[in-house]
């Protein structure tokens, strides 16, 4: 390793700071194209500047900004969500992904003709066209893009990035735990982990659901109306470690790793992505970086966590532009 271009590396990204993020509340409603449904209905964080680590063999050798610090997540939530959904799949509460999730729950929101399955909700290629929590579906600017079917095509006919589904997964397995996720997640993974007690997990105002007579919160798979995962660089790298290390951590089997296989495994509509995260085996994530590299990814690359099992390498970048510069020129460093 060259540690001298790695901390170079690190210094540079500091200096990359995403603009505007001190009003979040305005920063959210920009990035929504549909201007009938910008009203942000969860909780915002202003960011604090720049910060992120880098991981290499287990030992921290690099930092920037101040990486205790939590930030929102944005989309980089999506791939926590899956990881929760992986504890369900180890427990047996999905006994087969590819079943209907109405085989397992009582998912009123997903009547209809076509059988939405667990996979499907995984993979993005569910097609649901519903609303959740006062926003459909087709307000997502990401169901409307390349390789998404038609609004009418039945689940699993094509993909789309799209925050209400995912929405709906989270819903779907807080029934399934019968309690929030956030408490999953800390008793099964980040408490085990030693994460800090200073993450947090959001929904939208009003989203809960109903579960032994009581209203209990569901969270947020993304931020494009707020909510979502609130998680410091520290910490979120701590779930890159329990992926390279295969779902260990100190010998403790925290997730299996046929979930992980699963997980890395490419969609047939889109290659780039796997269950809720982003491959780079054939560069277009992120052209620059190697193609072992693997990520949960928000609002355009400014909230990362890389994960490359070749180089026994995790990077996490928090509100920093041109994560793919800061990917090329560390993996360099290190091969």
């Amino acid at each position: 390793m060259n540690h001298a271009a790695v901390c170079a590396a690190a210094a540079a990204q500091r200096a990359r700071v995403t603009p505007g993020i001190d009003d979040m509340g305005r920063y959210l409603e920009s990035q929504v194209a549909d201007v009938s449904h910008r009203e942000v209905i969860g909780p915002a964080l202003p960011g604090s500047g720049a910060s992120g680590v880098v991981v290499f063999r287990g030992e921290r050798v690099a930092s920037w900004g101040d990486p205790e610090v939590p930030e929102m997540a944005f989309s980089a939530t999506k791939s926590v969500v899956s990881t929760v959904a992986g504890l369900a799949f180890d427990a047996g509460l999905i006994p087969d992904v590819h079943q209907p999730v109405t085989d397992t729950l009582d998912m009123p929101e997903l009547d209809g003709p076509s059988a939405i399955t667990w996979h499907h909700l995984l993979q993005q290629t569910s097609q649901w066209d519903g609303e959740l929590w006062g926003k459909p579906a087709w307000a997502d600017a990401g169901s409307l893009g390349p390789g998404s079917a038609s609004p009418d095509a039945p689940p699993g006919a094509g993909w789309a990035y799209n925050d209400v589904r995912v929405n709906l997964l989270c819903l779907a397995l807080t029934r399934l735990f019968g309690r929030p996720l956030p408490s999953v997640l800390r008793d099964r993974v980040l408490g085990p982990m030693g994460a800090s007690g200073t993450w947090s997990w959001h929904g939208y105002r009003g989203a809960t659901t109903h579960i032994d007579g009581e209203a209990v919160p569901v969270v947020s798979g993304g931020a494009h109306w707020g909510g979502g995962l609130w998680i410091s660089a520290h910490d979120l790298a701590l779930l890159g470690l329990l992926y390279l290390r295969d779902g260990e951590h100190h010998d403790r089997r925290l997730l299996s790793r046929e979930w992980i296989d699963r997980t890395w495994s490419p969609c047939d509509h889109n290659p780039d992505y796997g269950y809720l995260w982003w491959l780079n085996d054939r560069r277009r994530v992120f052209p620059a970086a190697p193609p072992s590299g693997r990520c949960a990814r928000g609002n355009g690359g400014r909230h990362l966590l890389w994960v490359d099992p070749e180089r026994d390498l995790v990077i996490v970048s928090r509100w920093g532009e041109e994560a793919g510069r800061l990917l090329h020129e560390v993996s360099a460093a290190i091969s």
